[in-house]
Parts: C-alpha cells; structure tokens; sequence
C-alpha cells in the first residue's frame, strides 16, 4: 500500500523508468554493433578489381555478364519467402542467417576459384542481401512504438558508420599501406565473423509483426497507454492499468515472456495472414499519392541498384587498376557522407509535397540521368566519381522524402508491407533489366552502352513524373478555382 504521500508510486516510478531504459537499449546496442561490424567491409570497394585481377583471373564478360547477374536474380527470388521467414520466426534466426551467408561469401571470395563458384557466391551474397530486412524490422518487436524513430536512427546509423569505416580504411590499408586485396578480404571476414557472433546475444522476441502480433483488446489497450503517456486523458480500464509499460515496467518481462501461454494459444494461421495482407496491399495503393512514390521507388531503386552495381566495372574500362591507383574506397566514403548530410538536410525543408512532389522527382530524375550519362560519356575518372557522387546523393535525398512520404500514414505492418513489395517490383524490373541488357544469354553489352541505357531510363522516369507532375498541379489549381466560385454564391 502507498502512504499518503505517494512515495511508493514515485519509487515504482524510478523503478520503471529504469527497467524500460534497459530493455530497449540493450537489444538496440547489440543489433548496432551488429550492424555495425557486419557493415566494415573494407575490400568491398575493390571487389570488381579483386575479381578482374591474379587472385580469380576472371574476364570481364564473366564478371560482368555472367557472375554479377546471378546476385540480381537470387535477391528476387528470396525476398518474398525472407520476407514471410522474417516474421515467422521472429527475426533473430534470420539476423544469424544473414550473418552465416555473408560469412560463406567471403570465405569462398577468398578460396574459391572458377566461374561456377564465383557464381554460386554471389548466391550467398544475394541471399545476405535479401534478409537484410530482419536487421531493420528486428528492432520493432523488442521496443515500445514511442521508440521506434529513435531506434531505427541508431540502426541506420550504425550501418552508415560501419560502411564509412570499411570504406575509408580499405582505401588508406591499399594506398598508403600498400596492402593486398587479399588481406582486405580477410579483414571483411574477421568483421563479419564479429557481427555474427554478436547475433547471437540478441534477445529472441516474443512476438512480430504479422503472425506473432498481440490480440487486438490488448494492441488497443497498449495505444490508450501511449496516449497517457503522451498526456492524453488517462482512461479508466483496468486493462489500461495492466497494460505493459502502464503498470510497473520492472514486472513486465523485456519481451513479453509473460503472455507466453496466451501467445501459444493464438494459432498462427498463415491462410488469414496473407489474406490480411492483400487487403492492406489493396488498400494501401489505393490512394494516389502512395502510389506515386511508390512508383517512383520502385523504377528509381531499379535503376539505382543497377549504376551501383556497375559503377567499379565502369571506372576499370575508364582507368584500369593495374595502371595507376584507384580510389573507389574514399569515392564510396564520400558520397555516403555527403547523401547523410543531404538527408539530414531535407528532413528540415519544409514544402507541399502532396503538390510539388512529382515535379521534384521529376527535376532530381534529370539530374540523376545527367549524372550517369556523364559518367558514361566523358572517359575521365575523376569526372567519373563526381558524377557517381552527385548520383547517389540525389538518390539518398529522394528515397528520404519518399520513405516519409509513405510511412507518413502507415502502421509499422502497412509499412513493412510497402517497403517489401515495392522493393520487390524494383527488384523484378532489375532482374527484367538485366536479363535483356546485362545477361550473356540476353544482350550481353559492355559496360558503356549499358550506362547509356541506364541514363535513358532515368531521363524516362523524369518525364513521365513531369507529365503527372504538371496534370496534378493544374488538377489541385482548378480544384481551388472552383472552390473560390462557389464561396461567393454561398454568401
């Protein structure tokens, strides 16, 4: 019982304040870390290098018309199972499996030798791309909701500290230090041996977005206790008073141990599950603005993963390796430093999106098809990395504004959703694109004439936002024209 003053409350306070500092920030500084080390990769930068050169002795038609499609092709294929495993199994296991995957593609970058194994690696690779997804959405299942921008900002930023890192220090060990790429290589393992290792201290969660989500008397208990403590009238419910973080935190197990035998009890039907998401998949892209982004996100990351991609293969028929120095290392480092600080800066810029928007992914498209057609067309490689500087820093700035866009109005379920199947048309568009353009049983071209196509394809993009651009404007301007005619008649 308290006394009349209340001390017993203030110490259950304190007490709860403690417990859910800890429970968010230990499972938060373990997946960080993990990004983090799974992120310092120092050879990657010179991995087309690497792979042209005495270590693998491969040809350019094999490296870029043979192996490098083979990541496209298996990210397609395992996004949408990784997708539902992730939520199925709860995260962790699939955390782990990222980490093994990347473990065995390092391994046999390092050991392997012939074209198939080559192959059979970025295999690994792709399958370490696809379950990339359980690092983002782990977080969400061991936190409360109030918690999830703040948590989301430490995961991302330890992954872009972790790829600055890798890629900073790959260029000073290969320039100054005159190291091999070789050791690069086992330098990347060793890091990612770390993350993996690391995994295996996360806390295993409870529950999930789709299959393992609280009953919905209890999701909305849990809101009405966000609206108190946001300083929301507090409702009278009991229910309210024994929901977690309401009643004292220090009771209430990290991640809900304590309603074990009634989440056992909830069967998981995977039947409903996926018809619960086609109808949020209706109803998410029925409303015109989401599916403008999302449009864009789409064609956009589409061609995005195809520069990137293709980028080192570009720079080596620009300036090969063999014949001078590169600096891929510290071209990486910067234009991902600069698209943070862009991003950082368009999170301040306050406009009408709703009106403006499609104009401005159509104007930044241009900019990004100016980009890669002057990476293309003028053979020096310093204007070479300008350009792909300039590219990616655009691309950052746009996916930002776009990923609020969306997320704007959408659950953490609904968004999960969007993020996943727009990266999977973006992903079948790339597989579309690089069967036809990249793949030796298709076209087979050289890296040039690829980078002209990809600079077309974005010059496309932005004229086709430009046109809907310019057809919503007039559209709203009409809309407030009539709205004004009929005010007067009112009065």
């Amino acid at each position: 019982m308290a006394d009349s003053h209340g001390r017993q409350p203030a110490r259950r306070s304190a007490r709860a304040a403690d417990g859910g500092a800890c429970c968010w920030a230990l499972p938060t500084a373990l997946l960080c870390a993990y990004g983090f080390f799974c992120s310092v990769r120092p050879s990657e930068p010179f991995l087309t290098r690497y792979l042209l050169g005495p270590y693998k002795n491969l040809s350019e038609t094999q490296v870029f018309n043979e192996i490098f499609p083979v990541w496209t092709y298996s990210y397609l294929a395992l996004l949408f199972p990784v997708f539902l495993a992730t939520d199925y199994l709860r995260y962790k296991p699939v955390v782990l499996l990222q980490g093994l995957s990347l473990i065995v593609t390092w391994f046999m970058l390092l050991y392997a030798q012939g074209l198939r194994a080559i192959q059979f690696l970025e295999f690994f690779y792709g399958m370490g791309t696809a379950t990339d997804i359980a690092y983002y959405s782990y977080i969400y299942s061991v936190v409360d909701i109030n918690l999830y921008q703040k948590v989301t900002s430490y995961c991302r930023s330890a992954t872009l500290v972790g790829y600055t890192v890798g890629s900073v220090s790959g260029q000073v060990l290969v320039s100054v230090a005159g190291w091999s790429l070789f050791s690069l290589n086992v330098i990347s393992l060793t890091s990612i041996s770390i993350a993996f290792g690391t995994a295996w201290f996360l806390p295993m969660p409870q529950k999930s977005l789709f299959f393992h989500h609280l009953t919905s008397q209890r999701l909305s208990c849990e809101m009405k206790v966000m609206d108190c403590k946001n300083g929301a009238a507090v409702q009278d419910h009991p229910d309210v008073q024994r929901a977690p973080g309401w009643e004292d935190e220090t009771k209430v197990p990290l991640n809900g141990e304590g309603h074990s035998a009634e989440k056992r009890m909830q069967k998981v039907d995977i039947v409903k599950v996926l018809k619960d998401l086609w109808r949020d998949f209706l109803q998410c892209y029925s409303s015109r603005t989401m599916l403008c982004w999302s449009v864009w996100w789409a064609l956009s990351t589409c061609g995005y993963f195809q520069v990137i991609n293709y980028a080192q293969g570009l720079w080596e028929m620009v300036l090969p390796s063999h014949s001078a120095d590169i600096y891929n290392g510290a071209v990486e480092a910067a234009s991902t430093l600069l698209g943070a600080v862009a991003v950082v800066v368009v999170g301040h810029i306050k406009t009408s999106w709703a009106m403006w928007g499609e104009v401005a992914l159509a104007l930044f498209s241009f900019l990004i098809a100016a980009a890669v057609y002057v990476m293309d067309t003028v053979r020096n490689i310093w204007v070479c990395y300008a350009s792909y500087v300039i590219f990616r820093i655009i691309y950052m700035m746009l996916i930002t504004i776009a990923t609020f866009q969306i997320a704007t109005n959408l659950s953490v379920e609904r968004y999960a959703l969007v993020f996943g199947v727009n990266t999977f048309i973006a992903l079948a568009l790339q597989t579309l694109l690089t069967v036809i353009v990249v793949d030796a049983s298709g076209l087979g071209l050289d890296i040039f004439t690829q980078f002209m196509i990809y600079a077309s394809y974005f010059a496309a993009i932005s004229l086709v936002f430009l046109v809907s651009g310019i057809c919503n404007i007039v559209r709203v301007y009409r809309r407030q024209e009539q709205v004004q005619s009929r005010s007067p008649e009112s009065q």
